[in-house]
């Protein structure tokens, strides 16, 4: 139920939003404005009403209703595999990894992977978050009291993080040459083209993505190398990083194990979302903060409270509520995957209205996390909304998908983003840029075009 206590907020003073359409786009007009941000084909309805639907070469339902969302996600999940759309985009550069494959090609590399991200694996890769978490204050520290676009710098963090996670004791290589075919491909292969709205067959050329399948070979030369490498390496006493984990994943059931091309992809999965979406978390938060800086306040208070000058750690995490409760607002107000898509495999009925096989659904995210039927004064920027997090509906809240398919990975996100926001708050203050408010964007995740300006500035 919506939390009846929040104050009404000042219309004025809410954080950026997208605005969402109040007039039919039309085709044209609707790809257009996907190519500039997918965000902006929403339609206002979508914050008003449970379902949304449409036709627009192929008939589409947009779902923001929680048991609707369940039986899509958990009942019937079989019935609604990942669209051609979301796979004819990541395909090129993750292959039929984890987050792409489906029935059972998908299940068995589930079983594998699962213990990977167990519990006491999470908490024993820490430490390398809590230096990432240093390396970054050390960096904001040189520069002082100067305007710094903390989205950059966030990225430069958690790369830093999933690569010592990855690679740790391993061959070294080009950090920023990665990070950079990342971006590119992200940036350009992302954007959607009127061939796969339109259903055409992944044979046929898409200009964008055929520009950055170059930056797709060194990304996947440096996985094969790692893996070649790592398995060709002597037995050491340094503790299992993510590459010896993948290594050793095998099917409980099957007893099957990956391939050497199996586990480039699902490396390369890795390493793309466990920065990226992040990243993106992290730099939000910091923005929201200095939006707020009351909240902001409250948190350095909390966090300097409990650390004393060091850097946080696993074990702090259950210890820092406020600044959690800020990650998970951050999180409902800009999920880093923003809309989902999914395809109606047979017939089916979602809040009343006929689903016919073939057709698009989408659960588009941002408008569900501001949906005014399931939250109140969903703009603002609330993180006392989690202070109870059983008062939240389950499937109102995804910024990790839920159900079977549940993001593998968000255990180590969430220790991540908190570890590294309570670091950065208890040792400086972060302002607004007057106009250089970011604006939000999404072509594959929820992105600050044109950075995260706040001015830096280091306390004690």
């Amino acid at each position: 139920m919506p939390d009846t206590t929040l104050p009404t907020p000042d219309t004025n003073a809410l954080p950026v939003h997208v605005p969402l359409v109040t007039e039919p786009l039309g085709l044209f007009g609707s790809l257009r404005a996907a190519r500039r941000n997918v965000l902006e084909i929403l339609p206002h309805l979508a914050v008003t009403q449970p379902i949304v639907s449409g036709k627009m070469g192929i008939r589409w339902h947009m779902v923001m209703d929680p048991q609707a969302i369940r039986h899509i996600l958990l009942e019937a999940v079989e019935d609604y595999p990942k669209s051609d759309v979301t796979k004819n985009l990541l395909r090129p550069a993750i292959g039929e990894s984890l987050f792409i494959a489906e029935g059972a090609h998908w299940r068995w590399q589930r079983r594998a992977v699962a213990p990977v991200f167990s519990h006491r694996n999470v908490t024993g890769l820490a430490p390398v978050m809590s230096i990432a978490a240093d390396r970054a204050s050390a960096r904001l520290a040189q520069v002082g009291p100067k305007a710094v676009d903390m989205a950059d710098e966030m990225v430069r963090a958690t790369f830093e993080v999933i690569s010592d996670v990855t690679f740790s004791g391993g061959k070294s290589f080009d950090r920023d040459a990665v990070h950079r075919a990342i971006d590119a491909y992200i940036s350009e292969a992302g954007k959607v083209s009127l061939l796969d709205i339109l259903g055409m067959p992944d044979w046929i050329p898409r200009p964008g993505r055929l520009m950055s399948a170059r930056t797709l070979k060194q990304m996947k030369a440096i996985a094969d190398d790692a893996i070649s490498s790592r398995r060709d390496r002597a037995p050491t006493d340094l503790p299992p990083d993510l590459l010896d984990l993948l290594l050793g994943a095998e099917d409980p059931q099957s007893e099957r194990k990956m391939s050497d091309a199996e586990l480039a992809d699902n490396l390369l999965t890795f390493i793309v979302a466990g920065h990226e979406t992040t990243a993106l978390t992290l730099g939000w938060a910091l923005y929201l903060c200095a939006f707020d800086p009351k909240i902001q306040e409250a948190a350095r208070d909390e966090a300097r409270a409990l650390l004393q000058g060091r850097t946080a750690t696993a074990e702090d995490v259950a210890n820092l509520p406020l600044t959690r409760q800020i990650i998970d607002e951050t999180l409902r107000l800009y999920p880093p995957a923003a809309l989902v898509s999914r395809t109606a495999k047979r017939a089916d009925t979602l809040c009343g209205r006929e689903v016919r096989a073939g057709d698009t659904v989408m659960l588009p995210i941002y408008a569900l996390h501001r949906n005014a039927l399931l939250w109140d004064n969903p703009d603002s920027f609330a993180p006392a909304r989690f202070a109870d997090r059983k008062s939240i509906e389950r499937y109102a809240y995804l910024p990790f998908g839920d159900g079977p398919r549940v993001c593998i990975g968000a255990s180590f996100a969430l220790q991540e983003a908190v570890i590294i926001l309570a670091t950065l708050l208890s040792r400086f203050r972060f302002t607004a840029v007057p106009g250089k408010s970011p604006k939000p964007v999404m072509i594959l995740t929820l992105r600050a075009e044109g950075g995260i300006w706040l001015t830096v500035d280091p306390l004690d």
